[in-house]
């Protein structure tokens, strides 16, 4: 039995099935996405979406499904499947599926009557290129498939309908066509490794819906067009690929190209190696500079993410490359920030305040994986220049006071990660002197002068610690109340909310608390906020309590950051538990990671959500596949293999 295996039952259950997704990505924007039973349920889904930057900075669906038909003696069992209004799902071809699995790449079997289909999929590496290799295993009389492709051409944040502009020609390719139905797009070259018949009879079909978007509260249904139908025969044990890019591929080489992706590949046997894949599908290069994504289907390179999401998608899962590329990237545009350039700029956010100290902070974890000395060598300067440019006051959203700690103005601008906004409002406007922020501060100023000292820099290392100590001093009498931490305060106002913000002045390797106050800290988090998901992002007995993440946009927004479940905190609450516990508090850590890997099964297959809602069940929502949940999921599991070594 494969890790993640979906038998029969599940699949063929529309209530089960349609809920659970999966994605692949090609490290280059591109990603595949549908459902395990490929009914799209989403505007975001579709077997090819790219970014295409002459046109915008979204991602755009060209094909958006591929229908397969199985034909033998004259009879046809047509595989695809969409949901119709009425809740109407035709053709039904999910009722012939019998597994599906994705131990190292993903694997949809079907049967009908004697034949045996297998379906595997792949994006190509660096290439906006999906294959789609079928196989007959099985069949006992002369067998012919036929496909029909369903194009959309659109943005991912809009929906197409029959229209006139839609080019519907088409050219002959080798063993295929190539189509653009709008002028600004690519080519879109659909070819096979088999030369086949291609009947060209263009149809729109219309009012497919997608049932997410409409429990979302946007648009949900479209037209599609299908431009015709292949056709070929298939011998039992015989293989078929299906390519489609923007680009002709040469038929003979699909194989070979197929082969060499598939080297690249690695198993999925447990927790760690399936989310070792998903880290790495939030890789994404462009030209000579590489990034982390925020997540899937909707985001982008976002800064806050990138920094906090960097060691777990790399270090933990010893990819040092991308690490190094990605970190390359990053330098020169915080370079370009600290001088006041901003327009070749791509990290979008660069400017919130926690952004700089949390690129410190993903940093000192590098030096914890190599060395201080290490670090000191290659980020020593650029870790220095940001807190000069802190403390000189150059930062447009970040002051130091004259107490030591960082203050904000998120009034009327979202400053921090709790970032939803009504009518450009934010819901929660987290002002003043912020709790994790100021965390991130002297957790900076801490490990700046560790290398300073690592360079041999012993006067301003102390001048260094010395600053440190003023921020502590103040960070201890502004925020502590005797029991926790208060979430923001400003000259007039102490939040007392008890939010999982306060753990990050527990979980970061320099605390400015003493071992009384961390352990209180945890207590009170563990009671009030901690779930089989991660910690609720907003305590229950909060008359702003919000825990469903449901509803239309606005109401979304309201309840986003007070009530659900937010797994990025896993890491900060696992670090600050272990480092109050100890060995002790190991077996703890060990059970919360159950829920985790339960998760793995559900929402996208092989990752982790954004978010989850704040009572149980605990249904998984948001963008499907999340660099900073997975980040932190990774991390902890590292943390529990180096405690079991020790």
């Amino acid at each position: 039995m494969s890790y993640l295996n979906f038998d029969k039952t599940l699949l063929i259950n529309l209530e089960k099935s349609l809920t659970k997704e999966m994605i692949r990505t090609n490290r280059a924007g591109a990603y595949n996405s549908t459902t395990l039973i490929d009914c799209n349920t989403r505007k975001y889904h579709g077997q090819l979406v790219i970014p295409i930057p002459e046109i915008d900075k979204s991602n755009h669906v060209l094909l958006s499904s591929l229908d397969e038909t199985v034909i033998q003696h004259g009879a046809e069992f047509n595989l695809g499947i969409h949901k119709y209004e009425g809740n109407n799902f035709s053709p039904n071809g999910h009722k012939y599926i019998r597994q599906f699995d994705c131990d190292i790449i993903s694997r949809t079997v079907y049967r009908v009557g004697g034949v045996v289909l297998s379906k595997e999929r792949m994006l190509v590496s660096f290439e906006p290129r999906v294959l789609i290799k079928y196989t007959l295993l099985e069949a006992h009389s002369p067998t012919t498939l036929r496909f029909k492709p369903f194009l959309a051409f659109r943005s991912v944040n809009e929906l197409t309908h029959e229209n006139n502009e839609a080019d519907t020609s088409f050219t002959e390719v080798n063993n295929g066509i190539s189509m653009r139905l709008y002028e600004d797009y690519p080519h879109l070259h659909m070819q096979f490794s088999k030369k086949n018949q291609y009947n060209h009879q263009p149809t729109w079909y219309k009012n497919i819906e997608y049932y997410k978007e409409q429990e979302r509260g946007y648009d949900y249904k479209e037209d599609l067009l299908v431009p015709g139908s292949f056709e070929m025969p298939v011998k039992k044990g015989e293989s078929v690929i299906f390519s489609a890019g923007v680009t002709e591929v040469s038929p003979a080489k699909l194989k070979k190209l197929w082969d060499d992706e598939l080297v690249r590949r690695h198993e999925r046997s447990d927790m760690f190696t399936t989310l070792k894949n998903s880290a790495q599908q939030f890789y994404k290069r462009i030209g000579d500079r590489t990034y982390l994504l925020a997540g899937y289907p909707w985001f982008g390179a976002r800064a806050r993410d990138q920094f906090f999401s960097l060691p777990g998608c790399t270090l933990t899962i010893n990819r040092m490359d991308y690490f190094d590329a990605i970190i390359k990237t990053s330098v020169e545009e915080i370079r370009e920030f600290l001088n006041g350039n901003t327009e070749n700029i791509q990290l979008e956010e660069i400017d919130q305040p926690d952004v700089l100290l949390l690129f410190i902070a993903s940093i000192q974890q590098y030096a914890a994986y190599t060395s201080i000395e290490e670090a000191a060598k290659r980020f020593e300067d650029i870790c220095s220049n940001i807190i000069a440019f802190i403390r000189k006051q150059k930062h447009p959203n970040l002051l130091l006071h004259n107490n030591g700690l960082l203050y904000i103005n998120g009034t009327e601008r979202a400053l921090t990660w709790m970032n939803a906004i009504e009518d450009g409002i934010p819901i929660t406007p987290r002002t003043g002197y912020v709790v994790e922020i100021n965390a991130l501060w002297y957790n900076a100023l801490k490990f700046v002068a560790e290398l300073k000292r690592a360079t041999g820099n012993e006067n301003l290392a102390d001048l260094t610690d010395y600053q440190a100590e003023i921020s502590r001093e103040a960070f201890v009498s502004t925020f502590w109340n005797g029991t926790y931490l208060h979430d923001y305060v400003t000259e007039n106002y102490k939040d007392l909310e008890v939010r999982p913000n306060m753990l990050f002045a527990v979980g970061l390797p320099y605390t400015p608390l003493d071992k009384a106050q961390q352990k209180s800290i945890i207590d009170i988090c563990t009671r009030e906020l901690l779930t089989p998901k991660g910690l609720r992002s907003l305590s229950p007995k909060s008359g702003f309590y919000r825990p469903n993440y449901i509803g239309g946009m606005l109401e979304r927004n309201r309840n986003y950051h007070n009530g659900p479940v937010w797994p990025l905190f896993f890491g900060v609450f696992a670090s600050a538990y272990l480092r109050i516990y100890k060995q002790s508090g190991k077996s703890f850590i060990e059970r919360m990671l159950i829920g985790y890997e339960a998760e793995l099964s559900e929402l996208c297959v092989g990752t982790i959500p954004e978010l989850f809602d704040g009572n149980p069940p605990y249904k998984g929502h948001g963008g499907m596949s999340f660099a900073m949940s997975v980040s932190e999921i990774l991390r902890v599991l590292d943390m529990m293999k180096k405690l079991k070594n020790e």
